[in-house]
């Protein structure tokens, strides 16, 4: 008897820990039952368009027959944009920036579930969800391990969750980049998903204004900060150069 109900109890933490962590396995299968496409048929579908809208951009940054296999995208909240970057043998290179076409929340980390906030840290991507009702979008990771560690409420699932880049120009607490954006940023995260896509999401860009936001009701905003600046001080300055057509 005892040994079954260790068995039953390991079961059910083993469930409960699956449910927990292991949303970029299963929320995948279940994007896929919800909706009639997969991440497959979406990229087949628009794979040549966005090739051609992004032509010119990935082959001044080195990429003349293929898409990047690895990729960071960094979302400045103060700026309102986000940036690709590719990453390979030859260093980081700029590819293209898309503003935000919605905004929610002030400059700080996000906190608490229902407070708005897009997150600040350094991520990863989850997933990507082809039948989103936003078009399409990408899964960030948050909350990560440092947003665990600093949150003072006693339970991790009222941090909230479910933060996405996506399509359209609606918010509340994600990246909205509208849906010709989406399918180029899309399409560059499945090409380069298999060696881990990192999001760095900071308050400003800190290579051109140095200055940590104070955020109101915390004492660890320059700790944060500090792993932002250090993330984002890897990317290139020189994109405005290399991309001399490049505008705003």
């Amino acid at each position: 008897m005892n040994r079954k109900i260790l068995l039953a109890v390991g079961l059910i933490i083993a469930v409960a820990i699956f449910l927990k962590y292991g949303r970029s396995v299963y929320m995948p299968a279940i994007n896929k039952m919800k909706g009639n496409e997969t991440v497959e048929s979406r990229t087949t579908a628009i794979e040549g368009e966005v090739w051609s809208r992004l032509e010119n951009n990935l082959n001044m940054a080195g990429y003349k027959m293929d898409f990047p296999k690895e990729i960071i995208l960094a979302a400045f909240k103060e700026e309102r944009v986000l940036q690709v970057y590719s990453k390979d043998y030859n260093g980081i290179k700029f590819i293209k920036e898309y503003p935000f076409t919605a905004f929610s929340g002030n400059l700080g980390p996000k906190l608490k579930e229902g407070d708005k906030q897009i997150p600040e840290g350094i991520y990863e991507v989850e997933y990507l969800n082809p039948n989103s009702s936003f078009y399409l979008s990408i899964k960030v990771s948050y909350p990560n391990d440092f947003d665990k560690a600093k949150t003072e409420l006693s339970d991790i699932a009222n941090m909230g969750g479910d933060i996405f880049i996506h399509g359209k120009s609606a918010t509340i607490g994600c990246i909205p980049i509208g849906d010709e954006a989406i399918e180029e940023v899309f399409l560059l995260t499945q090409k380069a998903i298999n060696n881990g896509v990192k999001v760095i999401i900071s308050p400003r860009d800190f290579r051109t204004n140095s200055e940590y936001p104070n955020i109101s009701g915390i004492e660890w905003e320059n700790e944060l900060y500090e792993l932002i600046e250090k993330e984002i001080k890897t990317l290139p300055t020189d994109q405005m150069v290399n991309f001399p057509n490049y505008t705003l």
